[in-house]
């Protein structure tokens, strides 16, 4: 019997790559998963896929770098039972050479992948305490990591994992996952992970006793 199993359980960026595939695998445990993202359309397509295969799902459409749109979130999070488990997974990636990352990528980036982490952690910690249980895990990067290699044209999104790694009571930091985000960032790199990889691992996390690894991160390198 998983843990998850017939808890309630938020996954952010679950639209699509890891987020999407960790909130099938969530359900899947038996888990009801409230999916939020900004692509509702996305949503609802993730959401239809969980429960065609017999589980639950709440699509809610959240922009989580918007505050008042996380404690709408959670608001309603909060009418549907005691939430025990939540995965950040929202992240974008706008690659640009140092020289021309403007203000406004800066921030997109820090206030999407960072303070959105922040934002929702702080709102599913605060209706944690009052339940008394909750499990929580992140989704860094190894972009995020202290002396692994960075690629070129990631500052923003480098400082933005290292941020996630700081803030997190347990994290995953992957290496190349096969996902349309990291396409799009560099078309030549070969993934040697998948998201499926990614959302197993993520299952596993919340099934197993987290204590032991609080303020962990965990790097996940790729196998190509």
């Amino acid at each position: 019997m998983h843990w998850l199993a017939g808890r309630l359980a938020v996954v952010t960026g679950a639209s699509r790559g890891i987020g999407a595939a960790t909130a099938m695998a969530v359900a899947a445990a038996g888990a009801h998963v409230v999916l939020a993202a900004r692509d509702r359309q996305a949503l609802d397509g993730v959401a239809g896929r969980i429960k065609d295969a017999g589980g639950q799902a709440t699509p809610l459409a959240t922009d989580v770098s918007d505050e008042a749109a996380v404690e709408r979130l959670f608001g309603e999070v909060s009418g549907m039972g005691r939430l025990s488990a939540l995965v950040c997974a929202a992240g974008v990636l706008t690659p640009a050479p140092f020289a021309d990352t403007t203000p406004a990528m800066w921030r997109e980036t820090l206030e999407v992948n960072l303070t959105g982490a922040f934002l929702c952690c702080r709102a599913a910690f605060t209706a944690m305490v009052r339940s008394g249980e909750g499990r929580m895990v992140n989704i860094a990067s190894l972009s995020g990591v202290y002396a692994t290699e960075k690629f070129p044209g990631l500052a923003a999104y480098n400082v933005s994992k290292y941020g996630v790694i700081g803030l997190t009571a347990i994290c995953l930091s992957p290496g190349a996952v096969d996902t349309e985000m990291l396409r799009r960032a560099n078309p030549a790199l070969r993934p040697g992970l998948t998201p499926d990889d990614v959302a197993e691992l993520i299952v596993a996390l919340l099934d197993s006793p987290l204590a032991p690894a609080s303020g962990a991160n965990i790097p996940l390198f790729s196998n190509a």
